[in-house]
């Protein structure tokens, strides 16, 4: 896969080229260049902990959105054996934005289920951009269901500009589909773990995305609109994206101490588009945590925790009432 990089890690981009040029020289003409790629190895190390050490939220709103990005393909291939994909809503279609299926996950079996974006053009417009049409959210909940049947616990890896606004999607019942979920996923009756690895958008993440624990890569982003779309319509501006991006608290960071997510899974120096191995490892630790310590609950403990967990979300304060006196 070719790199890619964004507008701030041109400097590494630099120094990782001149890495690769002496690397080529010491392989072809057999030149000892070794102490100059060992120094630049270091300077890259460097330069990559001062990049990252300073982000501001719509630079992590780039990171989320970054096309080397491990997608959900990538995760279940690399944690995941004996997948089956399961397709169609056995109503309408199939919807290839969602990939669906049974797997087992360290020796035991689970559900799957998660948004697929695109590498390239071509597999965005087959994915549709990863956003889902009502069919997505259907075929979803159908293999969550069958979880629910053999207890086996459902895993979700969210990763959505947001839910598909076509005119297709909105005569088939958008709105309706992505609340069927949220109340179906309320109530299953399996342990459900949420995993935002990108970009989680609008309810169009919200329609996969209700369960016992939400996690968060450290780069991902979850917000109930785009930095864009709520520059255009609060400043009418777009360029107010980066203040939009800052208002919204939508990093990882941000959404812990707000206590919408439940953990910040780390990833390694530089992103996880940057070290997709290291990445899914630290993805596949986080997730055996968690579901061992969701299976040893009661269903009906899991439930009524799942309940008040989402009852707690978010506070408000109420001003005192003005003395006429």
């Amino acid at each position: 896969m070719d790199k890619k990089y964004l507008e701030f890690e041109k400097p590494l981009e630099t120094i990782e080229k001149e890495i690769e040029r002496l690397l080529h020289q010491k392989k072809s003409h057999f030149v000892d260049t070794q102490k100059e790629i060992v120094e630049l190895q270091q300077k890259a190390v460097e330069k990559t902990r001062e990049i990252f050490a300073g982000l501001s939220p719509i630079q992590k709103v780039h990171l989320a959105r970054h096309p080397n990005r491990p997608h959900t393909a990538d995760y279940i291939e690399a944690l995941f054996t004996d997948f089956v994909e399961l397709h169609g809503d056995r109503i309408v279609a199939d919807d290839s934005a969602i990939i669906a299926g049974i797997a087992k996950f360290r020796g035991r079996p689970v559900a799957v289920v998660g948004q697929q974006k695109g590498r390239d053009t071509k597999e965005n417009l087959e994915r549709k951009f990863g956003m889902a049409h009502p069919e997505g959210y259907r075929k979803a909940l159908r293999v969550m269901k069958l979880a629910e049947k053999f207890l086996f616990p459902v895993v979700t890896f969210i990763d959505t500009p947001g839910a598909n606004p076509d005119m297709q999607a909105e005569e088939r019942g958008q709105a309706l589909f992505i609340a069927a979920n949220l109340m179906e996923m309320a109530m299953l009756q399996t342990p459900i773990v949420c995993i935002v690895i990108g970009e989680g958008g609008s309810g169009g993440a919200l329609g996969i995305g209700v369960g016992d624990r939400i996690l968060i890569q450290e780069y991902a982003v979850y917000s109930v609109i785009s930095p864009e779309g709520c520059a255009s319509i609060l400043w009418k501006n777009q360029q107010a994206v980066a203040d939009a991006a800052k208002a919204l608290k939508l990093t990882a960071e941000e959404l812990y101490a707000l206590k919408v997510v439940d953990g910040v899974i780390p990833e390694p120096a530089g992103g996880a588009h940057r070290n997709r191995e290291g990445a899914t490892a630290l993805v596949g630790d986080a997730l055996a945590r968690y579901i061992e310590e969701l299976r040893a609950l009661p269903v009906q403990d899991l439930i009524d925790a799942r309940h008040q967990k989402y009852r707690s979300i978010g506070f408000f304060t109420e001003k005192e009432p003005e003395s006429h006196a």
